[in-house]
C-alpha cells in the first residue's frame, strides 16, 4: 500500500490487489453483519405515522455486533435497576436505527472508491472520514473476534490460529494511523 498523503484538497492512497481485496472482503463482511442487524428491527406501525425508525430494544448477542454496537447507557453490573433497563432499552430502540446506518453509509463509501483489483485512489475530505470510520469498524470487528488484548505480543506462535489475522489486524492499524497522519498535517 502506498502511504496516505494529502495533495489538492484530496488524500490519496495506493493498494495492491491483494491489499483491496482483503480491505474489501473484510469491509463487506462487517456490512453484511450491520444489514443483518437492521433486519433484525422489530415491524413498528407507529413509524409510519411517525416516521421515527425503532430497532432492538436488546443488544446483539454476538460478541463482534455487541462491540460494534455498545450499549447506549451503561448499567451497573452488580445494581442495574429497573429504570436503567428500561432507560438502556429506549436508547438503544431510538439510537440504533441512526447508528447502523451509518456505519453501512461509511462501509459503502470505502466499496465505492477501492477499486476490486486494487490502484490509486483520490478521496475528498468526507470520504476520508468515512473511510477512517469502516477502518475502526472493520479493526473493532477482527480485534473483537482474534481477542486482542493490550497486552497481547504483536506476533502470535505459528500454531496459534489467530496468528495470520493477527497480521492482518496490524496492517488495518497502520493503514488508519497513515491516513490519520494525512488528513492531520
Amino acid at each position: 500500500m502506498k502511504s496516505w498523503r494529502r495533495k489538492g484538497g484530496r488524500v490519496l492512497g495506493g493498494f495492491e490487489q491483494q491489499e483491496a481485496a482483503v480491505l474489501r472482503g473484510l469491509v463487506s463482511q462487517v456490512e453484511d453483519m450491520l444489514r443483518a442487524r437492521s433486519e433484525e428491527s422489530p415491524q413498528d406501525e407507529l413509524e409510519e405515522l411517525t416516521g421515527i425508525r425503532t430497532g432492538p430494544s436488546e443488544g446483539p448477542d454476538d460478541p463482534v455486533l455487541s462491540r460494534l454496537l455498545p450499549d447506549f447507557h451503561r448499567l451497573d453490573p452488580d445494581h442495574p435497576t429497573t429504570e436503567d433497563l428500561d432507560s438502556a432499552a429506549a436508547l438503544r430502540s431510538l439510537h440504533e436505527p441512526e447508528v447502523l446506518e451509518a456505519k453501512v453509509g461509511v462501509a459503502a463509501v470505502v466499496l465505492q472508491t477501492l477499486p476490486p483489483e486494487g490502484g490509486d485512489i483520490k478521496l475528498s475530505y468526507e470520504q476520508a472520514d468515512a473511510w477512517l470510520a469502516a477502518l475502526n469498524d472493520v479493526r473493532l470487528a477482527l480485534g473483537t473476534a482474534l481477542d486482542v488484548q493490550e497486552d497481547m505480543p504483536d506476533e502470535l506462535p505459528e500454531e496459534d490460529p489467530r496468528a495470520p489475522h493477527l497480521g492482518v489486524y496490524h496492517w488495518l492499524t497502520w493503514v488508519q494511523e497513515s491516513l490519520v497522519q494525512a488528513l492531520t498535517e
